[in-house]
């Protein structure tokens, strides 16, 4: 009997053909292989790859290790206290309120995902497909000026607002993705997710999403609103740019945006994203942070405490604008606020017995003559 005969129609066929096609390959590859064109092919790959690893093992030579990164402590502002244990002030350069994982709301904790790194809970740290697309708009973009895309993941985010800064090139992208496969070998998604929130710069010198949630807000993370999570989680690509005036309708447009991907990865149902999308921004006006009125006392604290403990984190690890300390000081703020209120008194009451004693005429010195002008004056120089 034949082969075929044991075979219906479409199978044989499939088999001669899938046979045919295999004894071609073999026939190719060992032409190929002979061929000084393969060998030459071969050569330049091993060299390519040796040039990698070489590059990969510099890079990484000057890179904290996992150990390290687990050593990580955020900078945290000292807080001042008064006589009676209330707040008066903190010393801080950046906006930062430190929450554990667990306080973050989950439909938070989504809208990041969804607008920075849908892929998060699957990649080793760095995403392929992202950073070829990103590769390549970079290419397209050399030379025009133009900033390309990042293609980070949310990891490599750490690892770039940790440890490596914000310089812009192609050295520090390949440090950024050799560290954040540390940071995922060190470290759960869980931690990882529990920073980036904590960390990120967010735009109003905030750090971190509850300092964000409050600056641009007035509000605890457990207190937003769906549009007010997709608001935040559109800051990270520019943090400075979204919470200005003149830029609500580019931030309505990728506040949307989010909350779209957020419908399309199952986090929120159509309902939720059409309702949510109706919502204006809400932005609060940006406000300075007052303490209480005791300028020369509080700078006089802080002087003390940077001759005793250090200025920055360089200084130890108990330095007044990254230690975190928490400090207590003989201040009243009732009695100074009435001390403050009788010094103003006394010297209004002083001033107000007194004449005037500012200048009582102006002359014009634009025309070079006030000399002239300064001798023609009926005022004697006893003048009083």
């Amino acid at each position: 009997m034949t082969e075929s005969a044991n075979l219906p129609f479409a199978r044989y066929a499939r088999y001669r053909v899938n046979r045919d096609l295999a004894g071609l390959a073999a026939w190719f590859a060992g032409k190929w292989r002979g061929s000084v064109l393969f060998k030459l092919a071969a050569a330049a790959a091993a060299l390519l790859v040796a040039a990698w690893v070489a590059a990969w093992i510099w890079l990484a030579s000057d890179l904290p290790d996992a150990e390290s990164l687990l050593e990580y402590e955020t900078p945290l502002p000292t807080v001042v206290r008064g006589l009676d244990g209330e707040i008066v002030h903190s010393y801080a350069r950046e906006r930062r309120v430190q929450l554990q994982y667990a306080d973050f709301p989950e439909l938070l904790k989504q809208a990041y995902i969804s607008a920075e790194d849908k892929t998060f809970y699957s990649h080793a740290g760095v995403d392929i497909t992202g950073t070829i697309n990103a590769a390549f708009d970079y290419i397209a973009k050399m030379g025009s000026g133009e900033r390309a895309v990042g293609g980070s993941t949310i990891t490599q985010q750490v690892a770039k607002n940790l440890l490596l800064g914000d310089e812009y090139s192609v050295t520090r992208k390949l440090k950024e993705m050799i560290l954040a496969s540390r940071i995922e070998d060190a470290m759960s998604k869980q931690e990882i997710l529990e920073l980036y929130l904590n960390e990120i710069p967010l735009g109003r010198r905030s750090f971190g999403v509850q300092a964000a949630a409050r600056a641009y807000f007035g509000e605890d993370v457990a207190d937003l609103s769906l549009h007010e999570m997709a608001f935040l989680a559109i800051l990270p690509k520019a943090p400075e740019r979204y919470g200005r005036k003149g830029q609500e309708e580019a931030a309505l447009g990728r506040r949307n945006f989010v909350l779209g991907q957020m419908e399309a990865n199952g986090f929120i149902t159509e309902a939720e994203r059409a309702a949510a999308a109706e919502q204006p921004l809400g932005l609060v006006t940006q406000r300075r942070e007052r303490s209480v009125d005791a300028g020369y006392f509080l700078e006089e604290v802080r002087r003390q405490l940077i001759d005793e403990f250090g200025e920055t984190a360089e200084d130890g690890p108990n330095s007044v604008y990254a230690g975190g300390l928490w400090v207590r000081t003989s201040l009243d703020p009732a009695i100074q606020k009435a001390a403050r209120e009788a010094l103003r008194e006394g010297l209004m009451r002083y001033h107000g017995n007194r004449g005037w004693s500012g200048a009582i005429a102006t002359i014009d010195v634009s025309e070079g003559n006030w000399a002239r002008q300064l001798q023609s004056s009926p005022l004697g120089i006893r003048y009083r």
